[in-house]
């Protein structure tokens, strides 16, 4: 009977004892799939690589296996490219770097020679000029009446040497028959003398104005001469750089007027006269000579070589700075290169 009663108790359920942990379902579920999805990820790859998947398509893989002959024998019959290192052409050695400006020798801000009003300015910046070619106009109606004053003072100047050689004429024949007369006593001796210093005078007057003439013909070139500076032209060909002046304004070949007169009428650059200037360090200034070969670089266009020779070196030095100035030849023309550009050069060894 005890055992039937412990049995029972055994059956019974405690209301006031703690529930069991439970496990946690979700989780056991989530591992299991993750499990699963691995499981089959292995499965496809084992197949990709294994020989049984592909023998399941035996016209892909002659397909494939045809493709892999053809890329073979192409790559076996291409011919070794040589790099750009192996083509590059073996420079000499550097053995000094400097860095200047290019510069050009034959540069002018042409001026009137004279103070005037501009009329007409025929350029601007960027126009090629040649030598001679006009480039302003200045107000030339005053002088263009001097020189029409001049040209009629000499007009009637060699009008008044007409007049006097035919006195001249005229007097000399008076002269002649006052010494005819007097010959055979039908004159007197005062008529002839009357006569021949009435034939000097003309003389001494013809001689007059013949220098008078002289004059005027200068005058006339001097005004002429004058007349011309009121057309301002281009002292050499090149590139007009800057534009200084406008039409109305005043231009002097010097200062005066204070800020409103121009002292210029255009900069021109001649661009066969551009070369390379650099400062190089007196300490180094050893490794330089004339006819040295030079690589020059504009900071413009870095990856440019430029070939170029060393001109001269002055024989001066900067004590502020401690360095040299060397003048460079460019051997290679083009019109990339402008002036004041930064430029860096590497002085050759040989």
């Amino acid at each position: 009977m005890s055992d039937k009663s412990e049995l029972l108790n055994q059956l019974k359920i405690d209301r006031d004892a703690p529930p069991a942990p439970r496990a946690s379902y979700g989780v056991t579920l989530f591992v299991s799939l993750v499990s699963l999805g691995l499981g089959a990820l292995g499965m496809s790859l084992f197949q990709e690589d294994s020989p049984v998947a592909n023998t399941q398509n035996p016209q892909q893989n002659s397909i494939q296996g045809k493709a892999e002959a053809s890329i073979d024998q192409k790559l076996a019959q291409t011919p070794t490219i040589e790099t750009a290192k192996d083509l590059a052409p073996k420079t000499s050695e550097k053995i000094l770097n400097a860095s200047g400006y290019i510069t050009a020798r034959r540069t002018a801000t042409v001026s009137s020679q004279i103070l005037g009003l501009i009329t007409e300015v025929r350029v601007e910046e960027g126009m090629r000029v040649e030598k001679g070619q006009i480039l302003a106009k200045l107000d030339d109606s005053i002088a263009a009446v001097n020189l029409k004053f001049a040209e009629a003072q000499l007009k009637a100047t060699k009008t008044r040497i007409g007049s006097i050689k035919a006195n001249l004429a005229e007097g000399e024949r008076v002269l002649a028959r006052a010494i005819t007369l007097r010959t055979d006593d039908f004159s007197s001796e005062a008529s002839v003398t009357r006569a021949r210093a009435n034939v000097e005078s003309l003389k001494a007057n013809l001689a007059s104005a013949e220098a008078d003439i002289s004059v005027s013909k200068l005058e006339v070139k001097r005004q002429r001469e004058r007349l011309e500076y009121f057309t301002i032209t281009a002292p050499f060909s090149g590139i007009v750089t800057v534009k200084n002046a406008q039409p109305g304004e005043i231009v002097s070949p010097s200062s005066a007027g204070g800020g409103f007169t121009r002292t210029g009428i255009c900069t021109i650059v001649d661009m066969a006269s551009l070369e390379i200037e650099v400062d190089v360090n007196e300490a180094f200034i050893g490794r330089v000579f004339s006819g040295q070969k030079v690589e020059a670089n504009l900071d413009a266009y870095p990856n440019w070589n430029i070939k170029a020779a060393v001109i001269a070196i002055i024989p001066t030095a900067d004590r502020a700075k401690a360095t040299v100035r060397v003048r460079i030849r460019i051997l290679d023309s083009d019109s990339r290169i402008l002036p004041d550009m930064g430029v860096k050069v590497a002085f050759l060894k040989t």
